[in-house]
């Protein structure tokens, strides 16, 4: 209880002679978040309050699709008049991812609670940057990746709440009023770009990069690429431990800092080509932890170079028709795998060419489509290729039953291919028609996550006259490696 005055002792006591009362209620003071500087600006009237020096502007990946990138240009008051740095064409650039990187909640939450909720990562930050761009001459850009906020909700979505389109536009108004306040802040010419959707925009795609050259009028060959640097808090670091603190010989470990959510930010970097370092590293000259990519390119090596492509293409071709031969004259061929494991381009180089008709739920839409489509096409005296992921015995068992009531043996392909590779491989295609035939959107992670959960290996025991494992190994021209031997996930 909070301790009284000794006026207000006494006044008590000459009120306690006469009958007992109870004691006064005492007075708390609120606490509020709301800074000196919030309440002066709300009471300044609006023509007296400073300008706004953040433009926003859309970018959308294509015509047939609403914007999915935010973009807030600040530039200094003084800008184009006295101080000419900003006409400077700058071929160093500083990129630094935003949150955990820049700034961090003031709250100390994981997430800020509003617009105001925000302080610098560290008080060397704005300094070091200002340093950056006036004595050093990097041109300093912002890339985050912001898959909370929906520039355009569907007004159409009926299972979000009822007030979903008013809720998305909050998120995102205070997005730009957290950014403009950072900006203003830092007070230097700079942009920062906000990808929100699951497009070539989001890191550690490259589509963001791409955006700023042609802002800032940098041709991409000309970027200084060795004087480059990307900043972020997403490196793949590894969890640092430290043994237990209890006695008696207890060996247990405890984690000191825990592993990074991801390792875009690192991947983004090695996609453009430019060093990479954590703000600790950057801004504290902490030395680098250890990393590790749950997907790592090192391990898919480019295909070996020949004379010409045709010639690379020839010899690929030759080592994949080893991989598979027939040995029926008429059976079914039953594909498990998860998506995004190459069972379809399997297909179109292996089975097809020795007559197999294909069998995929993608294209017939339902499993019992594909029963029936299956059952005519042996029927007619076909061999089947069943390209689906098939990943249970359960799901299996209706195949090899269609395949004994037609008199025809059953081979199983199993495609042993690592999640994250499968993921990889989805979204490659998905974000590049050329490698897209059938223009397959990227799929959810939950259907990874469904299928690794519910896989169970193959087994010859189930009915099948053999079970031919397929390891992963890019098979394609240099051409299409350059695209798919970068991170996109």
């Amino acid at each position: 209880m909070a301790s009284t005055s000794p006026s207000t002792k006494s006044a008590n006591n000459k009120r306690s002679a006469g009958k007992d009362i109870s004691p006064p209620p005492v007075k708390r003071k609120a606490q509020s978040n709301i800074s000196k500087g919030a309440v002066a600006s709300f009471f300044t009237p609006t023509s007296q309050k400073p300008k706004d020096r953040t433009i926003w502007t859309e970018r959308a990946p294509d015509d047939d699709t609403p914007g999915t990138l935010l973009v807030g240009r600040y530039e200094p008051a003084g800008a184009g008049k006295d101080d000419q740095s900003h006409r400077v064409k700058r071929r160093k650039i500083a990129a630094f991812d935003f949150d955990s990187t820049l700034i961090t909640t003031a709250s100390g939450k994981t997430h800020g609670s509003d617009a105001g909720d925000w302080k610098w990562w560290d008080p060397s930050v704005p300094a070091r940057l200002r340093q950056l761009y006036h004595e050093e001459e990097y041109l300093v850009v912002i890339l985050s990746n912001q898959g909370g906020l929906k520039l355009h909700p569907d007004p159409r979505d009926s299972k979000g709440p009822k007030n979903l389109g008013g809720k998305e536009r909050e998120r995102v108004a205070n997005f730009k009023q957290k950014c403009s306040a950072v900006l203003a802040q830092l007070d230097i010419l700079t942009s920062i770009y906000a990808a929100t959707g699951r497009d070539n925009y989001r890191k550690p795609r490259t589509g963001m990069w791409a955006e700023v050259c042609e802002d800032y009028g940098v041709d991409p060959a000309e970027v200084d690429l060795e004087g480059s640097v990307f900043v972020g808090d997403a490196g793949g670091r590894t969890a640092q431990l430290r043994p237990g603190g209890g006695g008696g010989g207890d060996s247990k470990k405890k984690a000191v800092t825990s592993k990074d959510f991801s390792c875009s930010d690192r991947n983004f970097a090695h996609n453009v080509g430019i060093a990479y370092k954590t703000p600790e590293e950057f801004f504290l000259g902490e030395a680098p932890r250890e990393f590790a990519r749950d997907f790592d390119l090192a391990s898919y090596p480019p295909p070996i170079e020949e004379e010409d492509d045709s010639k690379n293409n020839k010899d690929n071709n030759k080592e994949a028709e080893a991989i598979f031969e027939r040995k029926n004259p008429r059976d079914l061929v039953l594909f498990v795998g998860p998506p995004g494991a190459g069972k379809s381009t399997f297909y179109w180089r292996q089975l097809k060419p020795l007559g197999y008709e294909r069998v995929n739920q993608d294209a017939l839409k339902s499993r019992a489509r594909c029963l029936k489509v299956a059952a005519e096409l042996l029927a007619g005296g076909q061999s089947v290729a069943v390209d689906n992921t098939n990943p249970d015995p359960d799901g299996r068992r209706e195949w090899v039953e269609l395949a004994r009531r037609h008199g025809v043996p059953v081979r199983c392909v199993w495609f042993r291919v690592p999640p994250a590779l499968c993921e990889h491989n989805d979204v490659v295609r998905a974000l590049n028609k050329s490698m897209n035939p059938e223009a397959r959107t990227a799929l959810p992670k939950l259907a990874f996550n469904g299928y690794f959960a519910r896989f169970k290996e193959p087994k010859a025991k189930e009915g099948f006259q053999d079970v031919l494992e397929v390891e992963f190994k890019f098979r394609g021209t240099r051409e299409e490696y350059a695209i798919w031997g970068r991170y996109w996930t």
